[in-house]
């Protein structure tokens, strides 16, 4: 697995810092920012889950709703997805469809799932997974940072 860049390192806890946000808004603790080919921020999308009522509110399929409205496939292609936690098998078909080049990710599915988080009743399915089906490739690299992903997560899971 090639390393973190110091870009991707930047770009990552801006994903997180947007997880932070969603947390603080009511929502799930995910946050994602699509950035384009030299590093500059496009986008930053929280989770909405919660306060739009839509389980499909996920803060990568949110950011892959905007994303795909104002930019084509060719640019996508040579965009990053940084993601505070693993996409999850909807996001990560989304991603796909959209043709998003690249995905940086900080908390890994099986750490998420470990807290008691979103998803953890099954439906493990890595984004390498998913991506793998395809007919075009999609890099993945992570987990990446994944104490400091954690612990926007810390203990949202397990309050009453």
């Amino acid at each position: 697995m090639p390393d973190l860049t110091e870009t991707d390192g930047a770009l990552l806890r801006r994903a997180i810092d947007v997880a932070r946000r969603a947390r603080a808004h009511g929502n799930h603790p995910f946050g994602a920012v699509l950035a384009g080919e030299t590093g500059q921020v496009l986008l930053e999308v929280e989770n909405t889950v919660l306060t739009v009522r839509d389980i499909t509110g996920h803060a990568e399929t949110n950011l892959i709703r905007l994303a795909s409205a104002q930019w084509p496939r060719e640019t996508l292609a040579h965009c990053t997805l940084y993601t505070s936690t693993e996409p999850c098998p909807m996001c990560a078909g989304a991603i796909y469809w959209a043709g998003v080049g690249r995905v940086v990710y900080g908390l890994s599915q099986e750490g998420l799932y470990a807290l008691g988080g979103e998803g953890s009743e099954g439906l493990l399915l890595h984004c390498r997974d998913v991506f793998g089906h395809g007919r075009h490739v999609v890099e993945v690299l992570g987990p990446a940072l994944e104490a400091e992903a954690r612990e926007v997560h810390e203990g949202f899971w397990t309050r009453a």
